[in-house]
Order: structure tokens, then C-alpha cells, then sequence
């Protein structure tokens, strides 16, 4: 069983940055491939970036390369997502998922543990 918490959402500015953390429980999570997802009202959830369980591999959507940074710190059972120059159209609902079997990629269906949120909100 993994159990995640994410912080760290709340309302920014056009331009801004923000940090979101996902701190996880249980023994599986040094072993876990790890992902953000995000969801807009009205809309569907969207993959944002993984890492593998090492933290050596990382992918992220075409959409947000060059703005957001995952990583992972193993020793503290904690996975970050960098957000740099937000822009409005990044307001969603951001999830943290872990995949236990440690394949990770884009696909939502693939992770089996997830948070139960935090809203990030870009002011224009």
C-alpha cells in the first residue's frame, strides 16, 4: 500500500513559479515509478511528467518541457514538481500517482496509487 499527500498548490501569478510536493507512504515507494497528472474543470486528466524509481529517468509532456521538473528524493519518500513561467491555462487540479510495478510513462490507467489533490490556480 502507498499512500500520497501532495502540498504545495495555491494561487500564482502569470510568470510565477510554484513547487508541489507528494510525500508517500509505505515500503513500495523508493521502488515506485512516480507521476504527476492534472486535471481542468470540464476537461480531462493530462499527464504531466514521471520519474523512474532511481529518479535517473524523467518524461514529460511535449507541452511542458523546458517549464517543469520532477524529481524525487527516495530518503525522504517525496517527489517535486518544479513549475516555472505558469501561465494561466496551467490552473488545474494536480495529481501525484505512484506506479508499484514501476513502469510508470503516460498513460493514467498504469499507476495504482494517487492523491487526493492540489489546486493550482494561475491568475493572469
Amino acid at each position: 500500500q502507498v499512500q500520497l499527500v501532495e502540498s504545495g498548490g495555491g494561487l500564482v501569478q502569470a510568470g510565477g513559479s510554484r513547487r508541489l510536493s507528494c510525500v508517500a507512504s509505505g515500503r513500495t515507494f523508493s521502488r515506485a515509478a512516480m507521476g504527476w497528472f492534472r486535471q481542468a474543470p470540464g476537461k480531462e486528466r493530462e499527464f504531466v511528467a514521471t520519474i523512474s524509481w532511481t529518479g535517473v529517468s524523467t518524461y514529460y509532456a511535449d507541452s511542458l518541457k523546458g517549464r517543469f521538473t520532477i524529481s524525487r528524493d527516495n530518503a525522504k519518500n517525496t517527489v517535486y514538481l518544479q513549475m516555472n513561467s505558469l501561465k494561466p491555462e496551467d490552473t488545474a487540479v494536480y495529481y501525484c500517482a505512484a506506479d508499484s510495478l514501476s513502469i510508470g510513462g503516460t498513460y493514467y490507467g498504469r499507476y495504482d496509487y494517487w492523491g487526493q489533490g492540489t489546486q493550482v490556480t494561475v491568475s493572469s
